[in-house]
């Protein structure tokens, strides 16, 4: 029996040779190919990237099977040429085996420590929210372009429990920074680095990895200078920071023969929870006001919720359970604007057979999040913005379980406590104090939701008028 199974790959497209399925995938954005592809060939199928051979595992029953019942089998992370250059096994997001089981127990207990879940982080992302409010005060209802200001009041909150600090918004070095995160998530969604994934030898034709490359470089040397200063100031009795806790546990571990609290896991760490840190809670915001801007009629529901609610005072997380509508809102920007629709890529851990399907160890593996943010089976209208997903008949707020931007089981996103926590906060207390409309001479029904090209769904660039509310 076993014999004939282990024959049972999941079906697909037929490849041709060498360049495999390259001619039928949209490499601007991929997952849409993936999700015509599940319609024709299932829930589980495999298309060949090149040289390789990729499981793609679609809709809410097979993701949810393979990440929660499976999730050692599906537990790994694969190795992709560009982030196996970019970060050489290091760090949490892209690192494997022991190194990634290490890092990222760190990561959640020192997180935690430092505050992540907790009042003293909520503190903190209030007083990021008063700075991105004056901000936009200032531009007195003009049109502005919020990408920049959104990134970096985002950004301070993971930056303060990192580099124990916050950045000015016109700190040149801080928007530096934020430029090379920004260029290298575009980059790394490019067609250019789809294809130096499947083919690594044509590197030297394909410039773009070089491009994401030197930005990392860049990125790295401040972190390492960050550091540097940390080492000569922290009091190991008295860490201030993420990096003084990492610096401690280097200290303790000296002796021992494994090298997994090096210079080199700190960078890599560090900037893995910077660039994750910033770039998926900044979009989602930018989304959200992006759908405020297209459908005035849901913002004025959530201003009025807001109002009656909490009236002039600051928003706080305690409000939320009071608040079904806006809580509603904010999981439906999360599920619309479906960040990460391929997620990042997993792979098995062992042969497995997984719904009759034999799929070796090693094999690359993509969640298809799209497919289950989108599943016809589990949201009533996949395709629209619809806040009533997250409403019963009562408008009493209600949990889905097909909602799961930030993945599941043992690689899911270390830090959803902290992005739903700025998600709501930066969220509330904008819709305070601002309404948000589109610049004169633009109709809100014209406003364009087509994402742009990037590893991240980011909306397109576009101007807005936060108008003072009276």
């Amino acid at each position: 029996m076993a014999k004939a199974s282990k024959q049972r790959s999941p079906p697909g497209p037929r490849p041709l040779p060498v360049i495999g399925n390259l001619h039928i995938l949209n490499l601007k954005r991929p997952y849409q190919t993936m999700l015509e592809l599940s319609q024709k060939y299932g829930s589980i199928y495999s298309i060949q990237m090149g040289p390789r051979k990729v499981v793609v595992l679609s809709g809410f029953e097979t993701v949810k099977d393979a990440l929660v019942n499976h999730g050692d089998q599906f537990g790994e992370r694969s190795q992709v040429p560009i982030f196996e250059r970019l970060f050489e096994g290091k760090g949490i997001v892209f690192s494997h085996g022991e190194t990634w089981k290490i890092m990222r127990r760190f990561s959640l207990t020192t997180l935690r420590d430092f505050g992540m879940g907790k009042r003293v982080i909520e503190d903190t992302i209030i007083e990021e929210c008063q700075h991105l409010i004056q901000i936009l005060e200032s531009h007195r209802g003009k049109p502005i372009e919020i990408k920049t200001v959104m990134s970096a009041s985002v950004a301070n909150v993971i930056v303060s429990v990192l580099f124990g600090k916050r950045f000015d918004y016109q700190d040149i070095q801080f928007l530096r920074l934020l430029t090379l995160i920004s260029e290298n998530v575009k980059l790394l969604g490019s067609p250019r680095i789809a294809l130096f994934n499947m083919f690594p030898v044509l590197g030297f034709l394909l410039k773009n990895h070089k491009t994401v490359l030197k930005n990392r470089d860049e990125l790295f040397s401040f972190i390492r200078m960050t550091f540097l200063d940390h080492h000569h100031k922290f009091d190991k009795n008295d860490p201030r920071s993420f990096i003084d806790a990492f610096l401690i546990k280097q200290q303790e571990e000296k002796d021992k023969s494994t090298d997994y609290f090096s210079d080199e896991n700190l960078v890599a760490l560090v900037s893995n929870l910077f660039v994750a840190g910033t770039e998926t809670t900044a979009s989602t915001l930018r989304w959200g006001i992006l759908l405020m801007m297209r459908y005035p009629e849901i913002q004025k529901k959530v201003c009025d919720e807001i109002t009656k609610v909490v009236g002039l005072a600051q928003p706080r997380i305690a409000h939320r359970t009071q608040m079904p509508y806006t809580d509603a809102v904010i999981h439906e920007v999360q599920r619309f604007a479906n960040i990460l629709p391929t997620s990042l890529p997993h792979a098995t851990t062992s042969n497995i057979v997984f719904k009759n399907y034999y799929i070796p160890k090693g094999t690359e593996v993509i969640t298809l999040l799209t497919s289950v943010l989108r599943d016809q089976t589990q949201w009533e209208r996949p395709d629209a913005f619809n806040p009533e997903h997250f409403l019963d008949s009562q408008g009493k707020f209600i949990k889905r379980d097909a909602f799961m931007p930030f993945s599941l089981g043992r690689r899911m996103c270390a830090g959803e406590s902290l992005a739903k926590m700025e998600l709501f906060l930066f969220f509330t207390s904008l819709m305070q104090k601002f309404t948000f409309r589109p610049p004169s001479g633009v109709s809100h029904l014209d406003l364009d939701l087509t994402p742009d090209i990037g590893f991240t769904t980011r909306p397109m660039p576009h101007t807005i008028c936060a108008l003072p509310r009276a």
